[in-house]
């Protein structure tokens, strides 16, 4: 069932990887549904509008889109940018209602609820999803669609004691309530502490889910991951590299990328122990397939990659699978820089970039060298072996020597002063 425009009524909600190759099939797959081009299209700013780089950020989204999704965006800010300018506030606000496709991305969920807190914003949302047309919600964004919002900031970089914010709670429309939506579910950045559950921890988490009430559960996305509730069809699907998991009541069921099911099932996936239903993979359409772009799951996976094929080139003297490996990592860190989820990542591909350069730099210099240099050695011992022979009267040995050079065109001159030779071009 599509809205009163013929719409169809989508919520997207991305663990991350929202601005990066592995979402661009998604988000045009999501664009195609929307009708034929022009899509109205906004960039929602709030949850990094409180940033320095909030224009650099934005900016990146753009680009992003329109250079790798084929979608033109327009920004509608709302929180800090707008404050005080009732002309600014009602543009965003008349630009969020006429888009068919709103994104809003990283930054803090507890700044982009206290922003949206009393303004047209939720009910704007609300109508999206109850008219037509798509909201996409990702990273910090996503963390405000449930009933329950983690403040992971306050959490785990202040320290404050685990405790859940009240939600948009957008995904009732969805027929999802009392949800705890977290993305970054299965995060490893911690390295040797958990950081999984978008930074909390197991121990944080279990903590807080005794704060949710009875019927209340988690609902995970993985890290370039997507589910897709279309709120017509009734049907979730999963996207991407990872799962989604519904965790509550003592169980954890998790639906791996490909799966399509009711959004409905979702909801009672492991209650009371019984697990979902899903379809089979093979069985789907090409829009529900899993993401062909999941494979390049991180600029340094596909870095590490590349880096591999680059000394594997080296070691066949394979100079174009160098190069071509340099080109391509070079192409990989221009399509992540457009991702704002800000990391190292994009240091340590550059490093790698630089250093594979450097390499075939070397290699360049072996092979541009004056050959006489590389032969000299060998050269020079068969001319004192044809000395020696001449020495003797053994001419047959000094002119088989002198043929053997000649046929690697090394060019043999006896003068008064001694013997020279050459390496002929």
């Amino acid at each position: 069932m599509t809205g009163p425009g013929g719409l169809p009524r989508l919520l997207v909600i991305m663990g991350s990887g929202e601005t990066s190759p592995t979402m661009v099939t998604t988000h045009r797959r999501l664009v195609e549904r929307l009708g034929p081009a022009p899509v109205p299209a906004v960039v929602l700013d709030t949850p990094f509008g409180f940033q320095a780089n909030v224009e650099v950020l934005t900016q990146r989204a753009v680009e992003y889109f329109r250079e790798s999704v084929g979608l033109e965006m327009e920004v509608a800010s709302w929180g800090t940018a707008t404050e005080g300018s009732e002309l600014e506030a009602a543009r965003s606000l008349a630009r969020l209602r006429e888009a068919r496709y709103v994104f809003a991305g990283p930054g803090s969920p507890s700044y982009a609820l206290r922003q949206w807190a009393g303004s047209p914003v939720p009910a704007a949302l609300a109508d999206k999803l109850d008219q037509g047309g798509c909201v996409t919600f990702a990273s910090a964004a996503a963390l405000t669609l449930g009933a329950f919002t983690v403040p992971v900031y306050e959490i785990y970089k202040v320290g404050e004691e685990p405790r859940w914010l009240e939600g948009l709670d957008l995904l009732s429309r969805a027929g999802l309530p009392q949800v705890a939506l977290i993305p970054h579910y299965d995060n490893a950045e911690g390295g040797n502490h958990d950081t999984r559950y978008c930074y909390l921890g197991e121990p944080r988490l279990s903590a807080m889910e005794e704060q949710l009430p009875e019927e209340g559960f988690v609902l995970g996305i993985d890290e370039h991951t997507g589910l897709i509730l279309d709120l017509g069809a009734d049907t979730a699907t999963v996207v991407g590299r990872g799962v989604v998991t519904r965790r509550g009541q003592g169980h954890s069921t998790t639906f791996a990328s490909g799966a399509v099911m009711g959004i409905a099932e979702l909801g009672r996936a492991g209650a009371g122990g019984s697990g979902g239903s899903l379809s089979s993979p093979a069985a789907l359409g090409p829009a529900s397939r899993r993401d062909t772009d999941a494979a390049a799951s991180s600029l340094l996976s596909t870095s590490v990659l590349l880096e591999q094929r680059f000394e594997q080139a080296v070691a066949e003297r394979d100079v174009d699978g160098a190069v071509v490996s340099i080109l391509e990592l070079d192409a990989a860190i221009v399509s992540w820089s457009r991702d704002t989820l800000q990391s190292d990542q994009a240091d340590q591909a550059r490093a790698s970039l630089r250093s594979m350069i450097v390499r075939l730099g070397a290699l360049a210099q072996m092979g541009a060298r004056d050959p006489a240099e590389a032969v000299k050695p060998l050269v020079e011992a068969l001319l004192e072996a044809r000395t020696a022979a001449r020495a003797a009267r053994d001419w047959a040995t000094a002119d088989t020597l002198r043929d053997r050079l000649a046929q690697a065109r090394v060019e043999i001159t006896d003068t008064a002063e001694g013997t020279t030779w050459r390496v002929l071009s």
